[in-house]
């Protein structure tokens, strides 16, 4: 008996991307009026994960013109359409119940710092890792610590290029409109 309920269960889990209290979510529900349906858009901090299988749920809060709103929804429910992870949180409890009685500022939660120097893949992905950081692309992207030098070298050709136009000309010769500052008084 017990393995016909559990096999109905797996069947209706969905996938969710990985969270746990203290991130920073946003949330994607389905609101029906009537006969419109709408997707409200619910952005917060996760105060708690609880339960398990088909009967999980999961507790956002927000705030919403200074008042505090707390909002629980089931992790594998049909009305939500997507659950995107903001922010993740440096916290160390399962349940963060104290953010209750905390106001403004002191209602945040720290952000999770990676080491020092250390990217992000979509960081590495957006082209913004500099380019004298090849050990830490290395342990993120090993295919893509070639791609940093090549770029190195670009730039230098390009900066020799200036310098020989500029010792080429004569410091005497000015262009035809313009003026030295000295001159505009």
């Amino acid at each position: 008996m017990t393995t016909i309920i559990e096999s109905i269960e797996r069947a209706q889990l969905r996938k969710v991307p990985r969270f746990k209290a203290g991130d920073t979510v946003r949330v994607h529900f389905q609101v029906i009026e009537g006969v419109r349906r709408r997707v409200q858009v619910y952005e917060g901090i996760v105060l708690k994960r609880q339960g398990s299988g088909v009967r999980e749920t999961f507790t956002v809060r927000k705030q919403s013109f200074g008042v505090g709103v707390e909002r629980t929804f089931p992790l594998h429910s049909p009305k939500i359409e997507k659950i995107e992870v903001m922010a993740i949180g440096d916290v160390n409890r399962a349940k963060l119940y104290y953010l209750r009685e905390r106001v403004g500022k002191k209602a945040r939660v720290r952000e999770k710092r990676y080491g020092h120097g250390a990217q992000l893949p979509e960081v590495v992905d957006s082209g913004l890792l500099a380019a004298d950081e090849p050990e830490v692309l290395a342990e993120v992207a090993p295919e893509a610590v070639e791609a940093p030098e090549a770029a190195v070298e670009v730039e230098a050709d390009a900066s020799e290029a200036p310098e020989a136009a500029a010792d080429e000309t004569p410091a005497d010769e000015t262009d035809g409109d313009a003026v030295p500052v000295a001159e505009k008084a």
